[in-house]
């Protein structure tokens, strides 16, 4: 565990230092104490150096809050003002901009990183691929882990050790070895890797950080950008890709979320809905900075950008670093000699034994009655869920819906004979139900089973009340009858509440955006006074003034100045003294 303290100029007492514990993209864990007015780019930094990372403008530090809401850490902003959770923090080291070409990175350390994060995106199901794409980075990943295939070391089932995948059939599981035993043989790690990261990056979901939310129609989608641009996923196909140059706003109001663009020469505007504003606020910073990473060529032309175009009202957010293409033109000036990357053996790493489904069982257990802690997972996939009932009906998805053990069980041998006779098709990673939204869990949740549906959604009942109705005692039926007769009552009464509440709420509504416009009105009437204020006596000094400062003269001297002068200036003012004069003559003050 590596330790480092960040001090300020003004030396702030030991008291006042905050634990940060940092997750990185292998599990394992570094630690650091920071002051309350340390900035979240220490932070990125820290992590840079401990790897020894130059090329990390791809990198990111995120952190999930009380409400299960993901987040980046703002660089330019204080971490304690960002963080809403309980001291110590935890957060977690990851990509947050994927390489357009993962050839073009520099150096090996990186591209190392770049494979842990993809092989994380694997596991967890967000990197979708054909069933072809699937056995063949199962196979990279397992001659990066383990060399090439020996017969007297690798048993037939060697690869059952491994989680690759959400679900993982014994049909791919014998592709990858095929693969690992002919295609891979002589390859080491760092060409395994690079050959994983050449497959990758052509695949669709490739760089797509989901985010669940509901199109107009009321129908599930997945959000998400890339080097490329905007794209919608439905299940498991794209359904929409607007180019970063065809996207001309990213805005949200609420929970509602915009993309307002061109296609095809007409005007597009895309409207989606999340399940809280803080979600759609996430949303929409993730597509502000994407699109400025991606899109600009120079870091100089990033702009602050509004949430909204309502006058003094909405979120401003500016994206803060270098683009891609001034991170590829950094890494290829890059001259020092490659660090040494140190890489974790078969068995060392989370991602594997101990996300087995035996272990997934045992730890899942005290989930269920209290709503856990924020853990890697959240971090990791996590999306917001966080109601007690959901988190029941996901695990309970998940246990149902899960592979076998492959314990050797007599059901099993069953339905691996049944799966191999199929030949209706062929079996495919992305024909499974995708959904990223099991924010506790790392196997993905059936969208059918409840799925991202629980984000919308708010349960009346708890599941202790609705196991105490399967029971057909006569004495508890009476008393859940007599709870439904209150509960009806309590409805009824609250039904009424809110009308009435309701109706002062429009009534302060209205009041609220009559005063805004008030309010609109007299900074536009004082902004306009205070530049009459400045620019009628900046004129007048040039006008009629004699000083004879440079760079008055220089204006005097220009052709604009001039006509407007001779045109415009003298006659109005010969005819104001005209008016003055009659004036004076009529009161008899000649």
């Amino acid at each position: 565990m590596k330790m480092l303290r960040f001090r300020s100029p003004s030396l702030r007492s030991l008291d006042q230092e905050i634990q940060v514990t940092i997750r990185l993209l292998d599990d394992s864990e570094i630690s650091c104490s920071i002051q309350r007015e340390t900035k979240g780019q220490f932070l990125v930094d820290h992590v840079c150096n401990h790897y020894s990372l130059l090329e990390k403008d791809y990198f990111g530090i995120r952190y999930v809050d009380p409400e299960k809401q993901r987040h980046w850490l703002e660089p330019n902003k204080p971490i304690v003002k960002q963080m809403k959770s309980q001291q110590p923090y935890t957060m977690c080291f990851r990509v947050k901009f994927y390489p357009h070409e993962p050839m073009k990175i520099k150096e090996e350390l990186t591209r190392y990183l770049l494979y842990l994060q993809l092989k994380r995106d694997v596991y967890h199901g967000r990197l979708l691929c054909p069933f072809a794409d699937a056995a063949y980075l199962g196979a990279c990943i397992v001659q990066a882990e383990l060399g090439d295939y020996d017969q007297d070391e690798h048993p037939p089932d060697y690869i059952q050790d491994f989680k690759l995948f959400p679900k993982q059939s014994l049909k791919l599981e014998r592709k990858i070895i095929d693969i690992h035993k002919n295609e891979l043989r002589g390859q080491c790690s760092a060409v395994a890797e690079l050959h994983l990261l050449q497959r990758a990056h052509n695949l669709e979901t490739y760089g797509v950080d989901p985010h669940p939310c509901k199109d107009f129609t009321g129908s599930t989608a997945f959000l998400g950008f890339t080097a490329t641009g905007f794209v919608v996923f439905q299940g498991n196909k794209r359904i929409h890709l607007l180019k970063w140059a065809d996207v001309n706003k990213l805005k949200f109001e609420g929970k509602t979320f915009y993309v307002i663009g061109i296609q095809k020469e007409k005007k597009l505007v895309l409207t989606f809905h999340t399940s809280t504003p803080a979600a759609c606020k996430h949303l929409w910073k993730c597509g502000v900075e994407n699109q400025a990473f991606y899109k600009c060529a120079k870091s100089s032309q990033i702009k602050t950008v509004s949430s909204s175009n309502i006058f003094f009202k909405g979120s401003r957010f500016r994206y803060s670093g270098r683009v891609a293409k001034e991170v590829i033109e950094a890494s290829s000036k890059i001259q020092r000699d490659p660090p040494e990357v140190h890489r974790l053996h078969f068995g060392q790493s989370r991602s594997f034994n101990s996300l087995s489904h035996k272990n997934l069982i045992i730890n899942m257990e005290p989930l269920v009655p209290a709503l856990p802690s924020t853990n890697e997972n959240e971090a990791d996939i996590g999306l917001g869920v966080g109601d007690p009932l959901g988190l029941l009906e996901s695990v309970l998805s998940v246990l149902c819906s899960s592979a076998p053990t492959r314990a050797g069980g007599e059901a099993e041998g069953q339905e691996e004979e049944e799966e191999e006779e199929e030949t209706s098709g062929v079996l495919t990673i992305s024909e499974l139900v995708y959904n990223p939204c099991a924010s506790m869990l790392p196997t993905p949740v059936d969208d059918g089973q409840g799925g991202v549906d629980l984000l919308f959604q708010s349960p009346i009942q708890s599941p202790a009340r609705l196991l105490r109705e399967l029971h057909a005692d006569p004495d508890i039926q009476a008393q859940l009858v007599a709870e439904r007769v209150r509960d009806r009552a309590f409805e009824r009464a609250r039904v009424v509440g809110r009308s009435m509440l309701g109706s002062g709420l429009r009534l302060l509504s209205r009041n609220e955006r009559v005063n805004t416009c008030v309010l609109s009105a007299v900074r536009l009437i004082a902004m306009v006074i205070g530049v009459l204020l400045v620019a009628v006596p900046m004129l007048l000094l040039l006008l009629e003034s004699d000083i004879d400062v440079s760079f008055l003269h220089e204006i005097r001297q220009t052709p604009e100045f001039e006509q407007f002068h001779y045109e415009y200036y003298c006659p109005l003012r010969r005819w104001i003294l005209c008016k003055i004069s009659m004036v004076m003559e009529r009161l008899g003050w000649d």
